[in-house]
């Protein structure tokens, strides 16, 4: 991270490298929307393949284990299965192109239509999860950081490594016995109106919140080590302000980095939890495709992922150099 020494001296003073960087910036993104071509071509390859190719004849899966021979024969040729594999490719591009992802098995209904009615309820689930989750650790990480070595931080560390040592599955099946069963403080199961999400988030967001406090205290206390922060101490400037405006904002890279490695599964969502808490969302949707051999499914949600994994690491990469002014947009 540069030593920004003239944005500490007064707040109106411009942020270095930030001028002028609009058109190196939208090359820099037009270079990396172009580099994500291959790689989903990539995909969809891998995925024709394992799906396709090694997961067996769709017709058998689809017909059952008593179609005859001449049942599959005659599937496999309406369905084109019976061509070479290089047209079947080809093909399986233009349906993906117009947005056909399949004939879903397990609910027979286009995928696209299933996809789309899980959508909006695991993006209700995940993206309180990390909205809320990303703010309270970055808080608490702020105030471990800012009293180092005292009382304050050696309890948070302690109680943030008793939340490391809960695993994921007990939080859970702890949270749905004593407060939604026990102590009937949340619906315990099923999914009606909003009220039955905030169980889900509260679990969601406790099970994660040790080890980003504890990566975000790290970070910060790396920033706070620097010469610029012994100069606007030394400059007489107030505590607070010292690690909010410029501590906490020269801390955003390993924070832009960790909250990309959790956006990708804001689409498939939780897979436990929405499971134990019959959530009907793109986890569970998954889930159930996978116990059905509903391949279909199974292949369009891992083409959603995939995507949302590259999206992620280009806004993350547009985020450090928006962020740095060191990032070098160049090829």
């Amino acid at each position: 991270m540069s030593e920004p020494p003239a944005t500490i001296e007064t707040d109106a003073a411009p942020e270095p490298g930030r001028r002028g960087r609009g058109a190196p910036l939208l090359r820099y993104a037009l270079r990396r929307l172009a580099g994500l071509v291959p790689t989903l071509l990539g995909v969809t390859l891998l995925t024709f393949v394992l799906f396709d190719v090694v997961g067996g004849s769709p017709a058998a899966i689809v017909l059952g284990k008593n179609a005859t021979k001449e049942q599959i024969a005659e599937y496999d040729h309406v369905h084109g299965y019976d061509r070479p594999l290089a047209v079947q490719y080809v093909r399986y591009l233009g349906d993906l192109a117009r947005g056909d992802l399949g004939e879903s098995l397990e609910y027979r209904e286009p995928v696209a239509k299933v996809l789309r009615d899980g959508v909006g309820v695991s993006l209700s689930l995940t993206v309180p999860i990390l909205v809320v989750g990303t703010v309270v650790a970055l808080l608490v990480g702020l105030l471990c950081a800012a009293r180092a070595g005292g009382p304050i931080d050696r309890a948070m560390l302690g109680a943030t490594t008793a939340l490391m040592s809960v695993n994921y599955v007990v939080w859970v099946a702890a949270g749905q016995y004593f407060l939604a069963y026990r102590l009937g403080l949340f619906p315990l199961w099923g999914f009606e109106d909003w009220t039955y999400l905030l169980l889900p988030i509260l679990v969601g967001v406790l099970s994660s919140l040790g080890s980003d406090v504890r990566f975000y205290r790290t970070a910060i206390l790396d920033e706070i080590g620097r010469p610029y922060v012994r100069t606007a101490i030394a400059k007489g400037l107030p505590p607070m302000r010292i690690l909010v405006r410029h501590v906490l904002r020269n801390s955003l890279i390993p924070v832009v980095t960790n909250v990309s490695l959790a956006v990708p599964f804001l689409f498939t969502g939780s897979i436990l939890l929405e499971s134990f808490y019959g959530i009907p969302g793109l986890g569970g949707i998954g889930l159930n495709a996978v116990y059905a051999s509903d391949f279909a499914t199974v292949r369009a949600v891992v083409l959603v992922a995939a995507l949302l994994y590259q999206l992620a690491n280009l806004l993350a990469d547009l985020a450090y150099a928006w962020l740095d002014p060191q990032v070098r947009l160049a090829k």
